[in-house]
């Protein structure tokens, strides 16, 4: 802002020595330079902290090499087959994690044994969480069998390798 400010007032004092309006002492071939900086002093003003300050749309993906977890992770919570009510807005998961600690931060340090949760329904990330249970929302699924996937990952949201993963299948009741 400050260095739109300073654009308009150089171009302002070299149109007014140009139009014999003010700046008797100034010589015309100032008047002129004075114009033309202003105008790009203006134009930098407006478009390059635009570059510097826009925030980053690409998220970085982890890359490199990926630490390995022995942790093992298990979904009690529905269980393999289980039916539920068509009627249910929510739906309990409930998991449990042996060998691994859930951290509430992400970090780029990374270490075998911590990290947090992603869990997926029907393919499609559902949260990210930072605890073992969890309520997710199942209104508007249609009836038949679904898919919750749930994944320990690293500090920094990229998975371990090998994957520390476990899921399972429920039914939501209704339908014909």
């Amino acid at each position: 802002m400050i260095t739109v400010v300073a654009g308009l007032w150089l171009g302002w004092a070299g149109v007014t020595r140009i139009r014999d309006k003010g700046f008797p002492r100034l010589p015309l071939g100032g008047a002129w330079s004075l114009a033309v900086i202003g105008g790009i002093v203006v134009i930098a003003g407006l478009t390059l902290p635009r570059q510097f300050m826009r925030p980053n749309v690409a998220t970085p993906t982890p890359s490199g090499a990926r630490p390995a977890s022995t942790a093992t992770l298990a979904i009690d919570e529905p269980a393999e087959g289980q039916v539920v009510p068509g009627t249910d807005a929510q739906l309990d998961v409930v998991m449990t994690l042996d060998g691994g600690t859930i951290v509430d931060t992400a970090s780029t340090t990374l270490t075998p044994d911590t990290g947090h949760i992603h869990l997926s329904l029907d393919g499609t990330l559902v949260s990210m969480t930072y605890g073992l249970v969890q309520l997710v929302d199942i209104r508007g699924l249609s009836p038949g069998e679904h898919t919750l996937e749930a994944e320990f990952v690293a500090a920094d949201h990229g998975p371990f390798d090998p994957r520390v993963t476990a899921r399972t299948t429920f039914t939501i009741a209704g339908g014909t």
